[in-house]
């Protein structure tokens, strides 16, 4: 917690941590006494440099015996401690006066509060009502916009009619998501709103890590958070949630597989992607990874890159989301795989998910490619990593490999094939397309990972690619939904 302009004394709810090693509050503004908790934690490792305002008696017990494992440069106003600290000695009876000072402070403050305790009480019970509506976001967060900056849980509740199933976009692992209109004296808006499960195991961390990824990231390709709530419902229970743009596409999960999910019921007037379309999508995808991977400082692994998370925008513009596995990543371990062990276990949703995570690896940029790779073949061939027709060994990447380049007609998406048979458009160039399109998506589902493409080389293949297909016409604006070339 080095570094977060923290202020005030060092809380005592640290106390509870009776499993603490290290702490780190370098750099901040603390303020006060160094509490004598502090001795009974099994600290190996104390920092408490660098704020200045710390004062009074070092402690010699515990990790204050240890001058090897404890840091208290920049502070002047401590004293004693061990002798190996050469900290000055106290002045008892100075501090003697401050205390008996700070004694008549405290009384005085005392006897002016009785004052008032009758006016106070009449407004209690109003002050615990409200409190138990309010919004009370993050502080780490700080404001996602200046329009909503601080939605409570009331106004949620009411933009989406008591949460509604009506008003249900769909389920996750860790909550749902529904839509929500927000009326104001100005406008009418339509929001998502993501409302964790906080029963689940593992929601709660989820909430703190998409809040982390989303409040220092800015891509046209990724989803725009407005703000966050974290609050209590009426029943005093806790409650999170994250409001984002709303997508009126929906998501590429129900452009790709539409009956599946009960979209349409005629597969011939299902909304479809032209080659165009796709090519324009998996753009805007792998251009967001790029960012992600290489652009916005640390480098950041999404996890869980799939269809059902990648969402449309009304030109059909793509904005990757749910960024709750996602993890920030050291850049000296950013472009291999890190071979140690991971608690955490498999990462992101089967199918999608690089081999190695289920060994136990951690995760990497190079598991993220691995999930686009599929991603894109699915795009391709309109089928889905997990079909029942891929088992006994045989896989996606498998399918597709043995097709390649003879029989790539066979494989890919029967929509795409009626393009490929129309006269608008240059047949033989279409396949080669296709062709080429699909061998990038091999190479970044490989299943060694050093093999896999960058994200980087990724983003200018497909980009060379579209190019040479569409010409000149690729600063147009998205083609609407159910438009052809």
């Amino acid at each position: 917690m080095d570094g977060n302009f923290l202020q005030g004394a060092i809380p005592d709810a640290l106390s509870e941590l009776k499993g603490l090693n290290e702490l780190d509050l370098s750099k901040n503004n603390l303020s006060g006494k160094i509490p004598q908790f502090l001795e009974s934690l099994p600290l190996q490792m104390l920092n408490l440099s660098y704020n200045s305002k710390l004062e009074g008696e070092v402690p010699t017990g515990g990790i204050f015996s240890n001058a090897t494992g404890l840091s208290l440069d920049g502070i002047r106003g401590l004293c004693g401690g061990r002798p190996e600290l050469k900290l000055p000695k106290c002045n008892k009876k100075n501090q003697k006066k401050r205390q008996g000072h700070n004694k008549r402070l405290i009384l005085g403050i005392v006897f002016g509060l009785l004052g008032i305790i009758s006016m106070v009480t009449i407004f209690v019970s109003l002050y615990i009502y409200r409190y138990k509506k309010k919004t009370k976001l993050p502080t780490f967060l700080g404001n996602f916009s200046e329009n909503y900056p601080n939605l409570s849980y009331q106004t949620l509740l009411k933009a989406t009619n008591g949460f509604s199933f009506d008003n249900l976009i769909g389920r996750g692992t860790f909550g749902a998501v529904y839509k929500g209109i927000l009326h104001d004296l100005v406008e009418t808006s339509i929001i998502a709103i993501k409302i964790f499960n906080l029963e689940q195991h593992g929601a709660s961390k989820s909430f703190m890590a998409e809040c982390g990824v989303l409040r220092t990231i800015r891509h046209r390709n990724l989803i725009k958070v407005i703000t966050a709530c974290s609050s209590v419902d009426y029943q005093g229970n806790d409650f999170k949630a994250l409001v984002y743009e709303y997508m009126v596409r929906g998501s590429l999960e129900e452009w790709l597989h539409p009956v599946a999910i009960d979209v349409v019921e005629d597969t011939d007037t299902a909304p479809r992607l032209s080659l165009r379309q796709r090519l324009d999508i998996v753009v805007d995808v792998a251009s967001a990874l790029e960012y992600l991977h290489h652009n916005c400082g640390a480098p950041i692994i999404h996890c869980d890159l799939k269809p059902s998370n990648v969402l449309l925008d009304e030109e059909l513009v793509a904005h990757v989301s749910d960024f709750g596995l996602a993890k920030f990543l050291s850049e000296s371990i950013s472009s291999s795989i890190a071979n140690q062990s991971s608690s955490l276990g498999v990462r992101g949703t089967v199918g999608y998910a690089p081999p190695e995570y289920g060994l136990g690896n951690e995760a990497s940029t190079n598991g993220d490619v691995y999930s686009f790779g599929i991603l894109l073949l699915e795009m391709i061939t309109g089928k889905r990593p997990t079909n029942d027709m891929f088992s006994e060994g045989i896989s996606l990447h498998d399918y597709v490999k043995e097709a390649l380049p003879e029989r790539v007609i066979e494989i890919v998406d029967h929509s795409l094939v009626e393009d490929i048979d129309s006269e608008e458009i240059d047949s033989r160039l279409m396949l080669e397309a296709l062709t080429s399109v699909l061998g990038i998506a091999l190479s970044c589902s490989t299943e060694v990972p050093q093999e896999r493409l960058d994200m980087s080389d990724v983003t200018a293949k497909l980009s060379s690619i579209r190019k040479k297909l569409l010409g000149t016409r690729l600063d147009q604006r998205r083609i609407r939904a159910g438009t052809r070339w």
